[in-house]
């Protein structure tokens, strides 16, 4: 696994005025209880710690990451049962699923009662990336959960699955 080094500070751009100490924050009117807004908030703070502990080392997509999670929980997955869970369409899928596959990671076998169908299973080198993955979130997510305390968490992730479903 890479040893990644700590990003350098973005200096503000040459037209941007430096906060003034003791400035009030910016009032959020309207944005204040619009949710998609709040989610895009967190989302630079999830984003920024999964692709340092997952996405650059391990060259995942967030996508990728997930199809893979899933496939190490539930081996052997049908296509369909992932279109639902990750909510892509078919040939989005079916682009994600070739890459893995040419990497390696992941392969097509057919169903053992239904020879018509295939199901994806993960291969041994897969297995290896999963399992490492898997170690590298939970200091991601310990990052990440500082900032809640476990009820917190738990509602969090409740709500946001309450969010997700169609």
């Amino acid at each position: 696994m890479k040893k990644l080094a700590e990003p350098a500070a973005a200096a503000p751009p040459e037209d941007c005025d430096d906060a003034r100490p003791g400035a009030p924050p910016l009032q959020l009117g309207p944005l204040g209880g619009i949710v998609g807004f709040h989610l895009a908030r967190a989302a630079v703070t999830t984003v920024d710690a999964y692709e340092r502990h997952i996405g650059k080392p391990y060259e995942l997509r967030k996508v990728e990451f997930s199809l893979l999670m899933l496939l190490r929980s539930n081996s052997p997955v049908s296509p369909k049962q992932l279109l639902q869970s990750l909510s892509l369409t078919a040939p989005k899928l079916t682009i994600l699923v070739d890459g893995l596959e040419q990497r390696g990671l992941l392969r097509r076998e057919r169903h053992p009662t239904d020879g018509r169908s295939r199901h994806l299973v993960l291969t041994d080198r897969g297995r290896r990336l999963t399992d490492s993955a898997t170690a590298a979130a939970s200091p991601m997510e310990l990052e990440l959960l500082t900032r809640l305390t476990r009820a917190e968490h738990a509602m969090l992730i409740e709500l946001l699955g309450k969010l997700a479903e169609r």
